[in-house]
C-alpha cells in the first residue's frame, strides 16, 4: 500500500519505518526541516532500540522517504496518518492546534479518495473535528472530494517500540464504514498474523481506549507507591507484597513495581487530558487527580528520604546519580523525576555527577546553567569520592555493578534506590547502607 505519515515525531516514525519493513510505500512529512534532512541521511532524532536500522534499510530499500512537502504527502497515499504532537495545555488539556492544522492542510490539497487516519493521541472527539475541518475546506473549494476518518490509537512503550510495533498485543481501531476497516485489516496483516487481536470499534471509543489504557496503568504504579508507604509504616516488604498480589491471574504481575513515580510523554499527559475532559463534561475524575497527586508527592518523598539521612543539610554534599531518563532504553526527559531530584538537591547546594547511558546530550540541555552539575563517561566515574549514590532509573547495566569497586570510589557507602533494584540483605553484606521504598531496610542514621 502507499501510506503518508504527517508528523515525524516518535509515533510518527517508528510507525512509518515499521510499516515500510513490511513491504509498503511510505512517505513521512514533517515541517522540521533539520530533522527531514538528517532522517534523509538516516540520522535518527531519537534513541530506541532497533529504529535506526531499520530506517536505514528501508531508505536504502526506497520504501521510506521523508519530505516537507505535505502535498506531495497527501498526494501519495491511500491511508493518511495523523501523528503530529499533541502537548499538555495550560489547562492540563490536550492542545489539537497541530492536528486541526493538518485536517485544515489535508481538505486544501486532498483531490481524490483518502482514509485519514487520526494516530496522535487525541480526546474524544477529536475526529470528529477533523472530519468537519477538511469538509469546511472542501466546501470552500467548491468540490466534492470523498473521504473517510479513523482513528488508530497507539500502544507503543518507549523502550521497546519497535517490538510493539511489529508485534502487536492488540490493534485498536475506531471506523465509521466497512471499507476501512477491512483496508485496515489489509494493512495490519503482517503484524497480527500470529493471533493478535484487531479491535474494532466505533471511533468515539476508539479515542477513548488510548486514555484508558495510559490511565489504568498510572493508576496501578500510583497505588502501589501508596502501598509501599503504607509498609513502610507496617514494617511490611512491598517487594513480597506485589509478589503476593501479581500471582493473582486477576491481577497479574506488570506494572506494580514500586518507586520515584511515572514520567515521560505518555502518562502524565493522559491523565491530566482524561482529567480535563472528564471535568468538561460534568465527570468526577476524583480517582485520577489522586494518581496525579500521589505521583508527584513520591519523587518529593524520595527527595526528602535523602535530605533526611544528612540531617536536611545537604549543602556541600555530592552525590552520585545513576539514570536520568525516564525509563530505561530511552533518551526521554520528559517529566522524569530525576529532573526535580537533582533540581532539589543542587538548590540546597548539593553537588550531583550525572550518568545515564542514552539521555546524558538531552539532559545537558535542561540542566544547562547549573553550576553544581557535572557528567560522567561511566558509572564508576561519577562515584569518586561521593557522599551517596541515588538511583533513578533501572538501567540494564546497574543490576549486577562491581560493589567492591564502588566501595573503593565513594566516600561514604550509601545508596538511595529509587526503583528497588537491590536486595536490603545483600546490599548490607556488601557493607552499604541502604535506602529504598516501602521495604525493611537500616534505620537512617
Amino acid at each position: 500500500m502507499r501510506i503518508s505519515v504527517i508528523g515525524v515525531g516518535y509515533v510518527g516514525l517508528v510507525t512509518g519505518a515499521c510499516f515500510a519493513e513490511t513491504g509498503n510505500d511510505v512517505i513521512c512529512m514533517d515541517i522540521d526541516e533539520k530533522k527531514i534532512e538528517n532522517l534523509k541521511q538516516g540520522i535518527i532524532p531519537i534513541y530506541e532500540p532497533h529504529l535506526e536500522e531499520l530506517v536505514k534499510n528501508n531508505l536504502k530499500e526506497g520504501r521510506l522517504c521523508f519530505t516537507t512537502d505535505i502535498k506531495e504527502t497527501v498526494n501519495h497515499g491511500l491511508i493518511v496518518f495523523i501523528s503530529v504532537n499533541t502537548p499538555q495545555d495550560e489547562d492540563g488539556s490536550a492542545d489539537l492546534q497541530y492536528v486541526k492544522r493538518v485536517a485544515g492542510d489535508i481538505g486544501r490539497i486532498i483531490e481524490k479518495y483518502r482514509i485519514v487516519i487520526v494516530k496522535s493521541t487525541v480526546p474524544v472527539g477529536t475526529c470528529e473535528m477533523v472530519k468537519d475541518t477538511i469538509t469546511e475546506e472542501l466546501t470552500r473549494r467548491g468540490v466534492d472530494i470523498p473521504f473517510d476518518i479513523a482513528s488508530n490509537p497507539e500502544f507503543l512503550k518507549e523502550g521497546v517500540a519497535v517490538d510493539d510495533c511489529m508485534k502487536p498485543e492488540r490493534v485498536v481501531v475506531g471506523v465509521e464504514h466497512g471499507r476501512v476497516e477491512e483496508i485496515l485489516r489489509e494493512l495490519y496483516a503482517p503484524f497480527t498474523r500470529t493471533g493478535a487481536p484487531f479491535l474494532v470499534m466505533d471511533v468515539r471509543s476508539s479515542e477513548m481506549t488510548k486514555y484508558t489504557a495510559n490511565s489504568m496503568l498510572a493508576t496501578r504504579i500510583s497505588f502501589m507507591n501508596q502501598i509501599a508507604t503504607i509498609c513502610e509504616k507496617l514494617g511490611a516488604d512491598v517487594m513480597m507484597v506485589m509478589r503476593g498480589i501479581g500471582s493473582d491471574s486477576r491481577i497479574g504481575p506488570k506494572f506494580l513495581f514500586p518507586g520515584v513515580g511515572f514520567g515521560g510523554s505518555c502518562f502524565p499527559k493522559d491523565v491530566r487530558a482524561l482529567i480535563k475532559t472528564a471535568q468538561s463534561y460534568g465527570c468526577d475524575p476524583s480517582i485520577l487527580e489522586k494518581v496525579m497527586e500521589i505521583n508527584e508527592e513520591q519523587r518529593i518523598a524520595f527527595t526528602g528520604r535523602i535530605e533526611a539521612y544528612y540531617a536536611n543539610d545537604v549543602k556541600g554534599k555530592t552525590f552520585a546519580i545513576w539514570g536520568l531518563a525516564f525509563k530505561p532504553n530511552t533518551d526521554d526527559m520528559r517529566e522524569a523525576p530525576s529532573v526535580y531530584i537533582v533540581d532539589k538537591l543542587t538548590r540546597g547546594g548539593a553537588f550531583c555527577n550525572l550518568f545515564d547511558p542514552k539521555a546524558a546530550e538531552v539532559a545537558s540541555k535542561i540542566f544547562e546553567g547549573n553550576p553544581n552539575i557535572k557528567f560522567g563517561k561511566n558509572q564508576y566515574e561519577v562515584l569518586e569520592n561521593v557522599d551517596g549514590l541515588i538511583l533513578v532509573t533501572e538501567w540494564l547495566s546497574f543490576r549486577e555493578p562491581d560493589f567492591e569497586r564502588m566501595k573503593g570510589l565513594m566516600k561514604e557507602h550509601v545508596i538511595f534506590d529509587g526503583r528497588n533494584q537491590y536486595n536490603p540483605k545483600t546490599i548490607a553484606r556488601q557493607g552499604f547502607k541502604y535506602v529504598c521504598i516501602g521495604r525493611p531496610m537500616a534505620e537512617l542514621r
